[in-house]
């Protein structure tokens, strides 16, 4: 497992690598950081891969929720399977990655967290259309509009990651090759260039508040009148029966949006630069992983799809 490593000599065009440093400052533990990760990564695909496949074929999850759950299952498969893989061959010594290999998985991966941050904010509409306007939800809500909705979750983002992933490739690196990171996140690498990182700070500002910022304030605000209408219904029954129908989706957007705003929005200074890969693991393995769980036990349709499925 160990690997060694050896220092960045060349000038300025000579850069073809960097390396990804991982979890190098504790190599007794590669090993077994290997096999969870590796355990973790089958969990993640077999539980999301699940509930793709129930969704698709139980007619009780037919629904315009559902739909979007299996879309974000598949999401979650996808977005794990960005980091996850790489950090398996790092944790097996392998830790060089070419700038293209490096440049690509940054865009993917940012790609699809803006993807799943625009996927939970129509999740969160869906079931704001369902309890606030439910005479109108089918109207609303139809096979259309879904499909519209997933569309444009998946490839708003494109452009504006192919603009952020040229800027940032596109600059200079001379202080190291060296990232203190398991993957290529745009924070370590821009403290490796020697030149101005000022233009691609602010697209990443801007790409943030657009698909990060913006979704977000989306949820709260559907949620807000989601609230607003549950505690005017006049039984605590029914109070109860609206809001299970979306406390699943509110914990995973807690779990996501805490984890992403702990790692992201802290002082720089202010702490270890390990805690970032730590905070990192939350949003990019554990909610991929926790997301079925989640979705699973809290939901009783769910719940009856499995066990029509297992007596079959």
């Amino acid at each position: 497992m160990n690997h060694q490593e050896t220092p960045f000599e060349g000038n300025l065009t000579e850069l073809k690598e960097f390396v990804l440093l991982g979890f190098a400052d504790v190599p007794h533990l590669q090993w077994f950081l290997f096999v969870v990760f590796f355990i973790t990564y089958i969990i993640i695909l077999v539980s999301n891969g699940f509930i793709c496949f129930i969704t698709k074929i139980d007619p009780a999850l037919q629904s315009p929720m559902y739909f979007f759950l299996a879309n974000f299952s598949f999401l979650e498969i996808c977005y794990v399977s960005v980091t996850l893989p790489r950090l398996l061959l790092n944790l097996a010594s392998q830790r060089r990655i070419s700038l293209v290999a490096c440049a690509t998985q940054m865009y993917f991966f940012f790609l699809l967290a803006g993807t799943e941050c625009l996927l939970l904010a129509v999740m969160a509409y869906d079931r704001y259309v369902a309890i606030c306007n439910p005479l109108h939800y089918p109207l609303v809500m139809n096979h259309s509009v879904c499909i519209q909705l997933v569309a444009g979750s998946w490839i708003s983002g494109i452009p504006f990651q192919i603009g952020q992933i040229y800027l940032i490739f596109s600059l200079n690196f001379c202080r190291s090759n060296k990232i203190n990171h398991f993957f290529c996140d745009i924070s370590p690498i821009l403290k490796l260039s020697c030149r101005d990182t000022s233009v691609s700070e602010m697209l990443e500002f801007i790409i943030t508040v657009l698909f990060a910022l913006s979704p977000f304030m989306l949820i709260i605000g559907s949620y807000s009148k989601i609230i607003s209408t549950i505690v005017k219904l006049p039984s605590a029954t029914s109070r109860a029966k609206a809001f299970s129908t979306c406390s699943s989706h509110l914990m995973v957007v807690v779990l996501f949006y805490g984890s992403g705003i702990i790692t992201y929005l802290r002082p720089k200074t202010s702490h270890p630069a390990g805690t970032d890969k730590v905070f990192s693991l939350i949003y990019t393995i554990l909610t991929p992983m926790f997301n079925p769980v989640i979705y699973s036990l809290r939901n009783k349709d769910v719940i009856m799809a499995l066990k029509k499925l297992l007596c079959k």
